[in-house]
């Protein structure tokens, strides 16, 4: 899995479609191997990100759950704690 692609469900506030639109990214150009595409290539590359965008707002909008939404700096202080941790020099 791309380490820069985040949760974004369950979230107060929910995802921004700025949010959304940029895991979206990241996602096409782990599929791709790209991280800019030809001229050649631009339109199929946009025209995926595009549609990965869309189902993935659709996907957010629809699921459910009964936790209490995340809060998103609780959540990056745990992240940062993980980072502190994996990347400790011994």
């Amino acid at each position: 899995m791309c380490r820069n692609i985040k949760t974004l469900a369950n979230f107060a506030p929910p995802a921004t479609e700025d949010e959304i639109r940029a895991s979206a990214l990241q996602f096409v150009r782990k599929l791709s191997g790209v991280n800019r595409p030809s001229r050649a290539n631009e339109d199929a590359f946009n025209r995926a990100v595009d549609e990965v965008t869309a189902c993935a707002h659709r996907l957010i909008l629809s699921l459910t759950t009964s936790a209490p939404p995340r809060n998103r700096e609780e959540e990056a202080a745990k992240a940062r704690e993980r980072a502190r941790v994996r990347f400790a020099q011994p």
